[in-house]
């Protein structure tokens, strides 16, 4: 039977701090922050961890040369548990989103579901991973926005899965190393993510916060990439990978914070030195 440190380490554990960002500032864009919030930031989190657990099942094959030290071809975790652990947090995440928000959050949870399946089962080892992890990501904001205008949390989407599709771009050539084309890409994009946490029309006294909280997530994971360009080695690519993933907390409460919501966009980025000293025990990527 796998321990509940084979079943973290499956799923990515501490890589959820990550996740509830997602919600809140999708739910602060569209005004509808409320009860509910807290549970649909729970239904992906759940969604996440099933993602984690089936990319794992479906790489099975691949982690036997590349990672071996992975639950799975470790031995540690049978692949049909694994499989069992994805189906069944699928359900759950699905099903609580359900609950919590009712037909519209049922309406975007669904999708969100099978683009989870889709990345993993299809699309990640081809041209379209980025996208559609982008797209993943994109969707788990909409979710916190489902009860409310969804337009409104457009922008806020867009930003997310931008940030995404750098990371899961950058996350191909963790095991083979990368050239310097890859992290210039990945940076400038960084950089249109920033910019676009920040934009506004007229700035004011409270584009402060969301600004400060953004340059801190440029100086974290700019930084990184950075050290990718400069030595684009396996190692580096890694670090910046778990960069972009603990660091994302930040952009998350910089976009709460821009929607008017400047304590829990605080709260929100406070998660991310928190994802990065958890990461050191269990591997977020």
């Amino acid at each position: 039977m796998p321990t509940l440190a084979d079943l973290a380490e499956l799923v990515r554990a501490p890589a959820a701090l990550s996740v509830p960002g997602d919600v809140l500032a999708g739910a602060a864009a569209a005004g509808t922050l409320g009860p509910r919030t807290p549970a649909l930031a729970g239904a992906s989190v759940l969604l996440y961890w099933a993602g984690m657990a089936a990319n794992d099942w479906a790489d099975r094959g691949l982690d036997a040369v590349e990672r071996p030290e992975r639950p799975i071809p470790g031995g540690r975790i049978a692949p049909a548990t694994a499989f069992g652990v994805a189906a069944g947090l699928t359900a759950a995440g699905v099903a609580l989103a359900a609950a919590a928000g009712g037909r519209r959050a049922a309406a975007v949870a669904v999708p969100l579901a099978a683009s989870v399946w889709g990345y993993d089962l299809a699309a990640k080892n081809t041209a379209a991973g980025p996208a559609v992890m982008a797209a993943c990501r994109g969707l788990d904001v909409l979710l916190g926005a489902s009860g409310g205008r969804l337009v409104r949390a457009v922008p806020a989407a867009v930003t997310v899965a931008a940030h995404t599709w750098t990371v899961t771009a950058l996350s191909r050539r963790e095991v083979t190393g990368a050239d310097q084309l890859l992290p210039a890409r990945t940076l400038a994009g960084t950089a249109v993510v920033a910019a676009s946490a920040v934009a506004t029309r007229r700035p004011t006294r409270a584009d402060v916060l969301p600004a400060a909280l953004t340059a801190w997530y440029a100086a974290r994971y700019g930084g990184a990439q950075a050290r990718v360009y400069a030595d684009p080695s396996a190692g580096r690519v890694r670090a910046a990978v778990g960069a972009g993933i603990t660091g994302l907390p930040a952009l998350q409460g910089a976009l709460t914070a821009r929607a008017g919501a400047g304590w829990l966009g605080i709260a929100v980025a406070a998660a991310a030195p928190l994802a990065r000293r958890l990461a050191r025990k269990v591997s977020p990527t």
